[in-house]
């Protein structure tokens, strides 16, 4: 055996020697610790499971988030530039042009609580604390005029009792218990008698920044 393999060879079973012996089919990896879960089992669920301790009233809420919602959600949630819209559009959902906010669309209080506690503010996500984001919680259930008091105080022990307007409007899609769902032999041939017809075409979208090059600003 030449130098250089008997080299790599120790060098191997030294490394191998100095590793301890680790649970699993490939002996890599470890159990993640108590702490380390707990830091990414942040979750909060719509029956109110992972909502951690604390409170906070419209009133602070109102001055947090103009300190680190405002430039991108405007003050009164009325969104700036193209950034998200998150008061308003209560009736429009049937509209052709329906304003979807926390507000007129969201399901359940608990998403909005988890999105801001997990993403927000842009650029720096759970930088937050607790209190924080129940305050911005709260002042975005004023802004929609879930509640009308400006010392309301949202917290762990209230949250549930608070719901936002839409969450009848959401259902378990029924399509998988469908005949055509259940058939599992696909049809590739005649499938729908008649001529297809457009049915529904297109709307302007509004997303995309005006410009010489569209006009418009937005896509047809």
């Amino acid at each position: 055996m030449s130098r250089f393999l008997k080299i790599a060879l120790l060098a191997t079973i030294s490394i191998s020697c100095s590793l301890p012996v680790l649970a699993g089919p490939l002996n890599i990896g470890r159990e993640a610790t108590s702490a380390e879960v707990l830091a990414w089992n942040i979750d909060v669920r719509p029956d109110g499971q992972g909502l951690p301790e604390g409170r906070g009233t419209v009133a602070w809420g109102e001055e947090v988030f103009a300190e680190k919602c405002a430039s991108c959600h405007g003050d009164f949630g009325e969104g700036v530039d193209r950034w998200p819209v998150l008061a308003g559009g209560q009736g429009t959902l049937a509209d052709e042009d329906p304003v979807k906010t926390i507000g007129s669309y969201w399901p359940y209080l608990s998403t909005v609580f988890d999105y801001v506690n997990r993403a927000m503010p842009f650029g720096e996500a759970q930088s937050l604390e607790a209190d924080e984001v129940y305050a911005i919680t709260a002042y975005i259930l004023y802004l929609n005029d879930i509640v009308d008091d400006e010392e309301f105080e949202l917290s762990k022990s209230n949250f549930m009792q608070h719901r936002l307007p839409n969450e009848n409007g959401f259902f378990a899609d029924p399509r998988l218990e469908s005949p055509i769902a259940e058939n599992k032999n696909a049809c590739m041939k005649d499938c729908v008698p008649g001529v297809a017809k457009i049915v529904m075409r297109a709307r302007t979208l509004d997303v995309t920044p005006d410009g010489e090059d569209n006009p418009s600003g937005g896509l047809n």
